[in-house]
């Protein structure tokens, strides 16, 4: 029986916490190393250029319950900030970002809570990534914890632009002059145009291919 974590079944050790989102990290990276591995040895074709994995600090969790009005409790961690357990899938192609988030909500063991389409539609900023909350089950020795993990999947292009965007933010301390913000939208919008011509190049290259055989 899978149960969640609920005040009847309330986890208030800090280790204890830790371990789950850790396993949760865990499994869902194996996920995608094994995916990868079907597509290498099926359709000979890397999907994931690499996988990037992280927890987020109590620091970071404190500061986010005190932004929404919550006290810092274990409890309140785990209902109301669901990005603590975080992995993010870099791409070569933006059609592989939708093949990707297809195959892991089509997994049996895997529920999509809500996803978040930023390449469908932008973020003001210009921020492009495709982001999906779900829950996977981390089996305890006396439970089975259904534990939230944020992924994000992007192109290597949008995650370059992505890093360029948060170090602006930390030099400026979400201060960044309005200069800026625009550079940062056109170098989007020339990300964007560069991520279409290589997925066309690609698919170009690949009829080509199978022309050929």
């Amino acid at each position: 029986m899978q149960i969640k974590v609920t005040k009847d079944n309330e986890i208030d050790n800090w280790t204890e916490v830790i371990l789950i989102y850790n396993s949760a990290i865990k499994q869902m990276q194996t996920k995608l190393e094994i995916l990868n591995q079907e597509f290498q040895n099926v359709h000979q074709y890397n999907p994931i250029e690499h996988i990037k994995c992280r927890l987020k600090s109590s620091e970071s969790i404190v500061k986010k319950l005190k932004k929404k009005g919550y006290e810092s409790t274990i409890q309140n961690m785990i209902d109301h900030v669901n990005d603590i357990a975080g992995i993010r899938i870099i791409c070569s192609f933006t059609s592989d970002i939708y093949k990707i988030a297809d195959i892991i909500a089509s997994q049996s063991d895997v529920e999509v809570q809500y996803v978040k389409d930023y390449i469908a539609n932008p973020k003001p900023s210009g921020y492009r990534s495709y982001h999906m909350h779900v829950l996977i089950p981390v089996h305890l020795s006396d439970k089975i914890v259904e534990t939230k993990v944020e992924i994000q999947i992007r192109t290597v292009a949008m995650d370059f632009w992505a890093s360029l965007e948060h170090k602006i933010k930390y030099k400026f301390e979400g201060d960044t002059p309005d200069s800026l913000k625009q550079s940062l939208r056109d170098c989007s919008d020339m990300i964007s145009a560069l991520d279409a011509k290589m997925l066309s190049l690609n698919d170009e290259i690949q009829r080509i291919k199978t022309g050929n055989e």
